[in-house]
């Protein structure tokens, strides 16, 4: 085996596809079991009607605490603290066995460090993450500070929300009143070293739609996106994965560049292209993505 191949990382979180589903459904969450997606958000806020929020928090726990959903990595949405179930939420969640609780509009440090403290209050070991929801405009000004702060894995896109904050088109086929905004998250997210994932796209039915703003978020560099019905797992996968054409070029290129540090050469190139430090760096998270994957599988 190559140096090069041994400096890399061997396994890596895979976060494709991040599937919403509502903890007050029985069904969905039973439904969850079987669909192959990366994570799942077991969901308290947005899709539970208040009186179905704590029927919802238990079943939420005890699927997490379950067992039944295989190498699937499950979190828990809660609501925020300034509503009548959030404090009980990230309670019943800190010791439920989720990875990751889910906060929705995190606007400064200030709250996650409340959040934090409200875990580690219940129980919650130390590896127990915060998922950061970024879609308020303070969110974007701040989204630095949020990225880089110590319990925070993931920064999820709250693009419906933003779009509302903003008074934006929802309409638009581009994202482009929005671009600038996920830019912004996703820089911060690069520079504070944690995944970011991309917002959820509406119409269930328009999967072509659908296929055209996923394939945006991952040419930006989002790490996966936020789903919200099963159907939209499998081409979300699919679009995140190495293709095995993409595997074969990272192997080559990796094993060009080691061959030519061998032999003293300074120039290297594959299929007639110039390869630098950066394409091995690629091509080796490239493998690492396929390592994981497999894994998962």
């Amino acid at each position: 085996m190559s140096t090069t191949e041994q400096s890399r990382p061997t396994t890596l979180s895979v976060r494709r596809s991040v599937l919403y589903m509502p903890a007050a459904n029985e069904r969905a969450l039973e439904k969850a079991k079987t669909i192959p997606a990366d994570a799942i958000i077991f969901d308290l806020e947005d899709a539970v009607a208040p009186d179905a929020k704590e029927a919802a928090r238990g079943q939420a726990v005890a699927a997490a605490g379950s067992g039944e959903y295989g190498k699937r990595e499950l979190t828990i949405r809660c609501n925020g603290l300034d509503t009548p179930w959030g404090a009980d939420d990230i309670a019943a969640a800190a010791t439920s066995g989720a990875a990751a609780v889910v906060i929705p509009k995190v606007d400064s440090v200030s709250y996650l460090d409340e959040i934090s403290a409200a875990m580690s209050a219940a129980g919650a070991p130390d590896e127990m993450a915060i998922w950061a929801m970024i879609e308020t405009p303070t969110a974007i000004l701040d989204v630095r500070e949020i990225a880089a702060h110590e319990r925070v894995t993931v920064l999820v896109m709250g693009t419906n929300d933003l779009y509302r904050e903003l008074n934006a088109a929802m309409s638009a086929t581009d994202r482009h009143p929005i671009l600038p905004h996920l830019a912004t998250a996703l820089l911060a997210a690069r520079e504070a070293e944690v995944m970011i994932l991309d917002g959820v796209y509406n119409d269930v039915r328009d999967a072509e739609g659908f296929l055209v703003e996923a394939t945006q978020g991952f040419e930006m560099g989002f790490d996966g996106k936020t789903l919200v019905h099963p159907s939209q797992v499998d081409p979300t996968n699919d679009l995140w994965a190495p293709s095995a054409e993409e595997i074969d070029h990272a192997r080559a290129v990796i094993a060009a560049f080691d061959e030519a540090q061998a032999d003293g050469r300074g120039v290297v190139t594959v299929d007639g292209k110039m390869i630098e430090n950066l394409h091995v760096a690629m091509a080796q998270r490239a493998l690492a993505i396929a390592d994981a994957i497999n894994a998962e599988d």
